[in-house]
Formats: C-alpha cells, structure tokens, sequence
C-alpha cells in the first residue's frame, strides 16, 4: 500500500498554472517581435519604393507610393541627383537613398551593344 503525506495533494495544479503562464508569455513575445519584424518589412519596402518613386517624379510622387504602401512619410530630402526617403510603420523607421540616373543616348549609327571580336 502507498501512504501519501498530507502535503503532497494538489501539487500538479500550481505547476499547472506557472507553466501556462509561461507558455502565455512567450506566445506574446513571438507575436510582439513577429509584428515588429512585418513593420521593419514594410517599412522598407516602402522607403525603397518611395525613394525610387521620388528620383523618377516628384516628391509627391514619392510620397503616393509611401502611403500606398501603408507607410508614414516622415521626409523627403532631394540633393542633385540623390533622393533620400525617411518612413515609418508603426514604432519602426527606415530609410532609403535612390539616385536619378542620366541615360546617354549613343550617337546616331551607334545603335546597340558595340561589335564584338571577329570569329
């Protein structure tokens, strides 16, 4: 026969409750750090796009694509040739720097890639 003591009963319910609360913690840490993953995502995804948007176009224009893409416009700030994009999603920032290009037609007769080695 077993012979139980007195202070044994109901000792797997209080661990029980430890363990839950700890399981209910870290379930909340996945979903505030997946969440802040996903705005750091977005935010640049939508910094990019908007400094692209805006080295093409016009600060407006960068601005359209930022809010199209569920961000916040915090600046935009033009130089020469260099446009940089500063947006936030959430309590996440991100930055991007997109430059405009300057595409040289060839001359006329120069059409297409030049002639490669005779073969």
């Amino acid at each position: 026969m077993r012979h139980r003591r007195v202070g044994d009963r109901g000792q797997v319910v209080p661990l029980l409750a430890v363990l839950l609360v700890v399981a209910a913690a870290a379930v909340v840490l996945v979903a505030v750090i997946g969440g802040h993953l996903v705005d750091r995502a977005r935010a640049r995804a939508a910094a990019d796009a908007g400094a692209l948007a805006a080295a093409l176009g016009t600060d407006a224009d960068g601005a359209e694509v930022v809010a199209a893409n569920g961000a916040v416009l915090v600046r935009i700030e033009r130089g020469a040739s260099v446009v940089e994009v500063e947006v936030r999603v959430g309590r996440t920032g991100a930055r991007a720097r997109a430059e405009r290009a300057v595409v040289v037609d060839p001359p006329p007769g120069r059409e297409g890639p030049p002639p490669g080695p005779a073969g």
